[in-house]
């Protein structure tokens, strides 16, 4: 009997198929060991000794491997093509080796592309060695982000109050976001303006043109700045007597792009369909694995993590067969393309993502959802990499005056053979090598015949901020810098966001001010390590260790000397002075120039206060300098509009209380207020109610809350609405009624909430149930006591002795490792510190 290890179930079960009876396929369930989340789990003063554990779950599965062994001659490790599937391989080596079970067994690596029963079978055919220069590569990244991670991390917890974690490639990402929203922020639009003119010619066909020279003189794009030099040109144009000069028609020839890397894969996907980079990802390993066709599972895609454009000669051939049955002989070029990688730090070790089988046409296949639509985009993007050229006819018409006093330009292009373009057609401005536009057909003109402007117009423009990053741009715009890998786009994205760092709206990224913050601090005191360059550098130096020329040893050795001292230089660092350097680091953002001139730290409340960024329990704010005399705060990130914000605005008259009602904002955001007495009525406004929204009406239904929806027709009980700590709800004798949208608090009628009310008893879920535990993650580091994740009322928490720390939104319970906990833990700790302190001062007053 021959044991086979690969690493998902699904996967197991198909090859398992394939291979007969003489085999037994079981899964790893991914890595079966990882670093503990403590300190000490690489020891630099060990010469990068790493401390690996098993989790509860991986060692059953071991101990399932290791009795399947006992009736096996040989161990076959199939696991992925990759570092990753490498290092699998080799933990499960070591924790077989240590227990002693791999005794007069023979042990193989394999590799396949594809899970299909052709590459299977060559794959067991062809079996190597494990490839200790890719595990070396493993394990040089596993210790760096680790020692990154380990070190960094409570750096930031200690200097920088609220901020969650660093990382050597995530931190990169985040500064990328943060420069690109100071570059929106401080932009300054430029007025240009532009001339065209719709053209007649002897038949009276109508066509357009642009000035583009100026008694005679070429126009840039700012040499029209202003109403009155448009006016002047669109004058010179009107009167000018014109003619045209020349007629040039080029053809030209649209070359179809390579197959689909990873993050090329992830790109497209998110502009054509709308996916994340982890919704893509998720996708195409799903159809990697296999897909049921016909009562047989079937692998559909290659492996998709690569960097590789290119094709084996196999698959073009087939590719090219397909083309000619399906689209004709024009459509086939004369010799196969061959794409070679141009991306910085590119590997090719892969081929690049394409059809299992391109006989496997989309149309026919009984695929439905995310999956229909992610094969459609990978068959077609190969399949038109073998198509022949688009060809097209590009016409420029030249037209001015003898007097050399304006000049025009007309273009325009006809696709003459659609070629590839019949299979997979770009949207403008959505793909990489966009082209430029195509402003369709123009008339038959001679050369020398007059040109009639029937109508000249001129439009204002202004010149626009660069966009924020989407996914499929920011991980294009890593790719090109070379930072990160194909395997860890999507895990960046994903922990900026779980990390509440960035956040995603319309698809694209904004800074939280705390990503902005840890931004600033890292590049004031750890600029080194956030630069685009030195991280590129490291990411190279590791793809050298994968291609054994250089020791992963000496790599980390070079590493920690510099990290490790930069580290304990900043330990003498106090808050007030990484304070300082943030003021001077933000202060375009927070202190923005004011028009006056006046100084814009100066505080507009007292005298001769000095404003200043503050950290608390909400994160970083703009307080005075003589706090608690002056009360002066502002939300972090307003500039001068934060300063508008605090000032009083008036919105009515209470007419119940003949008090007035004003919307502030305050230290933790906008707020409504009833009357100026010492201790007023106050109420924030909702996440889903802006400021600029809010008029006397909103304000009035938020400062009566809770409101009286009804009395309950089964007891006489008051029903009551209102925004809680987890939003808004309804509560009647204990029972409480959640809402996503707190219009529908406001809104709900008596029948709706009985019968929801009904609901919930009914079903009450989590709501009555303790507390179940999710996830052991192990002891802290501190006091050896355990550390878990659980389930409760209002959701998952992590529990450490007496306190219960949230697992903020997004992030999965099982996802959430010790360290991640350790942080969670560490922040409530501090909050919860603060809160002790201002009882006992309370107390004591």
């Amino acid at each position: 009997m021959n044991l086979v290890i690969v690493e998902s179930p699904a996967k197991a079960k198909t090859i398992e198929k394939y291979l007969g009876k003489d085999y037994k396929v079981l899964a790893s369930f991914g890595h079966i060991r990882d670093l503990p989340s403590k300190n000490g789990s690489v020891d630099p003063e060990a010469d990068f000794a790493m401390t690996w554990a098993v989790d509860t779950k991986s060692k059953s599965r071991i101990k399932d491997i290791e009795t399947a062994l006992k009736s096996s001659d040989k161990l076959i490790l199939a696991t992925d093509p990759d570092r990753e599937g490498e290092a699998i391989s080799w933990h499960l080596l070591e924790v077989l080796n240590k227990k002693k079970a791999l005794k007069d067994k023979t042990i193989e690596r394999v590799v396949f592309n594809a899970i299909t029963k052709s590459s299977v079978t060559e794959a067991i055919a062809a079996p190597r060695q494990l490839d200790m220069e890719l595990v070396e590569a493993y394990l040089a990244r596993r210790a760096l982000d680790y020692l990154v991670g380990f070190t960094l991390s409570p750096v930031l917890w200690r200097k920088l109050p609220g901020s969650r974690s660093a990382g050597r490639v995530q931190s990169v990402a985040l500064r990328l976001i943060c420069e690109r929203e100071t570059e929106i922020e401080q932009f300054n639009p430029q007025e240009y303006w532009t001339v065209d003119a719709l053209m007649r010619n002897a038949a009276k066909a109508e066509y357009n043109a642009k000035l583009v020279s100026l008694d005679g003189n070429k126009l840039d794009k700012f040499s029209l700045g202003n109403e009155a030099s448009a006016m002047a040109a669109k004058q010179a144009v009107e009167t000018a007597d014109l003619e045209i000069l020349s007629v040039e028609a080029k053809p030209v020839k649209r070359r179809p792009y390579a197959p689909f890397t990873t993050s090329t894969l992830q790109q497209e996907a998110s502009r054509k369909l709308g996916f994340s980079a982890t919704r893509t990802m998720q996708t195409a390993q799903k159809l990697y694995e296999g897909i049921d066709i016909g009562g047989e599972t079937v692998g559909l895609i290659t492996y998709m993590r690569t960097d590789g454009i290119s094709m084996i000669g196999e698959a073009i051939a087939q590719a090219r067969g397909v083309i000619t049955a399906e689209f004709g002989d024009n459509y086939l070029p004369a010799s196969p393309r061959i794409f070679k990688n141009k991306a910085k730090n590119a590997q090719e070790a892969h081929e690049a993502i394409r059809p299992t089988s391109f006989a496997r046409h989309p149309d026919r296949l009984k695929l439905s959802g995310d999956q229909a639509k992610l094969y459609d985009l990978i068959w077609k993007r190969a399949m038109a990499s073998q198509m022949s050229d688009a060809q097209l006819e590009r016409t420029t018409i030249e037209i001015g005056d003898k007097a050399n006093s304006v000049g025009l330009r007309a273009t325009g292009s006809v696709l003459r053979f659609d070629g590839f373009l019949k299979l997979y057609e770009v949207t403008k401005g959505k793909s990489e090598n966009n082209d430029e536009d195509d402003a369709g057909i123009l008339p038959a003109v001679s050369r020398g015949e007059p040109a009639k402007a029937k109508a000249v117009e001129a439009e204002q423009h202004f010149t626009q901020p660069p966009p924020r990053y989407s996914e499929a741009s920011l991980v294009k715009k890593m790719e090109e810098l070379g930072i990160g890998r194909p395997s860890t786009y999507a895990s960046i994205l994903r922990v900026l966001q779980d990390r509440d760092y960035v956040t995603l709206d319309k698809r694209r990224f904004t800074p939280a001010d705390k990503g902005r913050l840890v931004t600033a601090f890292l590049e004031n005191f750890f600029s080194k390590y956030v630069q685009y360059d030195y991280t590129a550098d490291l990411e190279e130096r590791l793809d050298r260790v994968s291609a054994g020329d250089l020791n992963w040893k000496k790599l980390l050795q070079d590493f920690w000397t510099q990290f490790s001292s930069h580290v304990d230089e900043t330990k003498e660092l106090r808050v007030t002075h990484v304070l300082d350097a943030l003021n001077d680091a933000l202060r375009p953002i927070v202190f923005p120039d004011k028009e006056d001139g006046s100084d814009p730290r100066d505080c507009t409340t007292c005298d001769d206060g000095r404003l200043s960024l503050k950290l608390g329990r909400y994160g970083a704010f703009i307080g005075c300098s003589n706090y608690p005399e002056c009360k002066f705060t502002r939300p972090f990130g307003q500039g001068e509009q934060g300063n508008q914000a605090t000032e009083d605005k008036m919105l009515g008259v209470d007419p119940e209380t003949g008090l007035d009602v004003f919307l502030k904002s305050g230290r933790f955001g906008p707020y409504v207020q009833l009357g100026e007495e010492a201790k007023p009525k106050r109420t924030a406004l909702p996440k889903t109610w802006p400021p600029d929204t809010i008029d006397l009406e909103k304000a009035l239904r938020l400062l009566r809350l809770p409101r009286e929806v009804g009395i309950h027709p089964e007891d006489g009980k008051k029903i009551s609405g209102a925004i809680g700590r987890f939003g808004p709800y309804i509560l009647h004798s204990g029972t409480y009624v959640n809402f996503k949208d707190v219009d529908e608090m406001f809104e709900i009628g008596l029948n709706r909430a009985v019968t929801l009310l009904a609901e919930k008893r009914a079903n009450p879920g989590r709501g009555r149930r303790s507390a179940t535990v999710l996830k052991d993650l192990g002891k802290h580091p501190e006091s050896e006591k355990p550390v878990q994740v659980l389930d409760g009322r209002y959701g998952p928490y992590v529990k450490y002795e007496k306190v219960n720390a949230t697992i903020p939104k997004g992030t999965k319970p099982e996802d959430v490792t010790l360290e991640m906990a350790l942080e969670y833990i560490a922040e409530k700790q501090a909050k919860g510190g603060k809160k002790k302190t201002t009882r006992k001062k309370k107390a004591k007053a």
